[in-house]
C-alpha cells in the first residue's frame, strides 16, 4: 500500500508543478514589435514582426535569439511555412553565438520543416542535438543519431497552422505537436541557454509564443550555454552594408547566405582597397571571425620558425625548410593597419602570427617571440577555423580553434583606433561568421 500512495503523490506533485507553470504563462513575442529578441546573425529584416506574428523571410540563413537564458519551462508556438517544403526550426538552450564553420548555434533543435519524410527524418516534430550538443532519443534512431524520430505524424501542411508544446525539465526535453507527445529526449546538454528562432530559405509565420518558467535546478557551468557578451554581428547583410565599399570590389567580395567569399582578384585602383574594411572604427575590440582557404593545396617549402621569432638554420647558416600542402594566404588587419596583420596561411609556423612584427628584426626579442605562435593549431585544409582576437591598448591575444597561440603581445606603433580589415592576397578566401563587441 505505501508503494501507490508515494507513486501517487509524485504524480499529483507533477500536476501541482505543472498547474502552477500553467498559472505564470508570459509572452515571448508582444505581437507588435521584437523587443525582447536579438539578431544572432541575420540581416535587420529578415525577421519582423507584422499581423500579430514573427515573419522569417528565410534569408539569410541564421537566427534570433531570446535576450535571456532559460532553463526549465513549458513553452507554446503555432507556426507554419508559406511555401511547401519550407525549413527552419526552434533551437533550445542555445548559444549566442554560432558554432564554428555554421549559420547555427549549440543546442537542442525543435525542427519546424514542412513534407520532407525519410526514414531518418520527418517534418512532424524531430528533436536532436546539434553543433557539439549531447541528447539521447526517447527511441534509438535508425542510423545511432542523436536524433528522436515522432511517434506518430500529426503536422499540418504548408499553409496550415501547427502547434508546438515544448517541455523542458531538468535536461529532458517533451515535444507535443498539434496536442498530442510525439518525440523528445534526455540527459541533455546544454540544459540552460537561449531560446532562437531560424531562418533557413523560405518564409516562415510564428505566432503565440508564450512561456511558463519553473524552478532552477542549478546546472553546472558545463551543463550551461555560453553567456551573451554584447556581439554584433559584420555579415548581417548582403549588401555588406557594415564595410567600406570600394569600386572594383563589387563582385569580388560577395556575400553568399551566410558566408563571405573573396576570389583574390579584386580590381581596386589603390592595393590598400583591395583588402575589405569595416566602415566603422574600432578601438579595443574583441573580434571572432571564421575562415578556410579554398584553394587547391599545391606542395611548397617555408621555413622552420623557431619560438623567439627566428628561423632555424641549419649548420650553414641557411634557412630550414618544410615541405607542405599550400592553399593560399589571407590575414585580419588590426586598426587599420597592414603590418599589424594577424596571418591566415599554411606556413608550418601556423596562422595568428603577426608577421611582419616578427621578421622585424629592429624590435625586441621579446617582442617579436610574443607574436610568434605557441603552437600550430590550424583545422586541416578545407575545413573552417575560428580567431577569437582581442585588441587592447597596444597589446593583442589570440586564440585559434580554442588554442592561446598568442598572449597579450606587444604591437609597438598601432594606431589606437582603425578599422578593422579582411586581407586581399591575390587569393581565394572563404569567411563566415564574423562578430565584433567594442571593449
Amino acid at each position: 500500500m505505501y508503494r501507490p500512495f508515494v507513486t501517487m503523490l509524485v504524480a499529483c506533485c507533477a500536476l501541482v508543478q505543472s498547474a502552477r507553470a500553467d498559472e505564470n504563462w508570459q509572452p515571448l513575442f508582444n505581437g507588435k514589435d521584437l523587443n525582447g529578441w536579438v539578431i544572432v546573425n541575420v540581416a535587420p529584416a529578415t525577421f519582423t514582426a507584422k499581423d500579430g506574428m514573427i515573419v522569417s523571410t528565410g534569408q539569410p540563413t541564421g537566427t534570433i535569439r531570446t535576450e535571456r537564458m532559460y532553463e526549465n519551462f513549458v513553452m507554446e508556438l503555432e507556426w507554419r511555412h508559406m511555401k511547401a517544403g519550407g525549413n527552419a526550426g526552434v533551437f533550445i538552450w542555445a548559444d549566442p553565438l554560432t558554432a564554428v564553420g555554421t549559420p547555427f548555434s549549440r543546442g537542442i533543435e525543435v525542427q519546424v520543416l514542412d513534407g520532407r519524410n525519410s526514414d531518418v527524418y520527418t517534418s512532424h516534430g524531430d528533436v536532436f542535438s546539434i553543433h557539439g550538443a549531447t541528447m539521447k532519443p526517447d527511441r534509438p534512431h535508425p542510423r545511432g543519431a542523436q536524433r528522436c524520430l515522432p511517434s506518430e505524424h500529426r503536422a499540418k501542411p504548408s499553409p496550415e497552422w501547427n502547434h508546438y508544446r515544448i517541455t523542458c525539465q531538468d535536461g529532458v526535453i517533451k515535444l507535443a505537436v498539434n496536442g498530442k507527445e510525439v518525440s523528445g529526449g534526455s540527459e541533455c546538454k546544454p540544459r540552460k541557454g537561449y531560446i532562437c528562432l531560424e531562418s533557413e530559405g523560405s518564409e516562415c509565420h510564428f505566432r503565440n509564443l508564450r512561456i511558463a518558467e519553473r524552478p532552477s535546478t542549478n546546472p553546472s557551468p558545463e551543463e550551461t550555454a555560453h553567456e551573451a557578451k554584447g556581439f554584433v554581428p559584420l555579415l548581417a547583410a548582403a549588401n555588406l552594408a557594415d564595410w567600406k565599399q570600394v569600386a572594383g570590389n563589387a563582385g569580388h567580395w560577395a556575400v553568399s547566405d551566410w558566408r563571405l567569399a573573396y576570389d583574390g582578384k579584386s580590381e581596386a585602383a589603390e592595393p590598400r582597397d583591395k583588402h575589405l574594411w569595416t566602415a566603422k572604427e574600432y578601438g579595443d575590440f574583441e573580434l571572432v571571425v571564421d575562415w578556410r582557404l579554398t584553394n587547391k593545396p599545391v606542395r611548397r617549402s617555408y621555413p622552420v620558425v623557431l619560438a623567439n621569432g627566428d628561423e632555424k638554420l641549419d649548420a650553414e647558416g641557411r634557412p630550414v625548410l618544410v615541405e607542405v600542402d599550400d592553399a593560399g594566404n589571407s590575414g585580419i588587419l588590426l586598426r587599420g593597419s597592414e603590418t599589424a596583420q594577424v596571418n591566415i596561411c599554411c606556413y608550418p609556423v601556423g596562422s595568428g602570427e603577426v608577421t611582419a612584427y616578427r621578421q622585424n628584426k629592429d624590435l625586441a626579442g621579446g617582442i617579436r617571440a610574443a607574436v610568434t605562435p605557441k603552437q600550430r593549431a590550424d583545422a586541416p585544409l578545407g575545413q573552417w577555423n575560428r580567431f577569437v582576437i582581442k585588441m587592447q591598448g597596444d597589446r593583442v591575444t589570440i586564440d585559434l580553434n580554442g588554442h592561446r597561440i598568442i598572449e597579450d603581445a606587444k604591437l609597438p606603433g598601432i594606431a589606437t583606433r582603425g578599422p578593422i580589415g579582411l586581407q586581399h592576397h591575390n587569393e581565394p578566401v572563404e569567411f563566415g561568421s564574423i562578430f565584433v563587441r567594442e571593449l
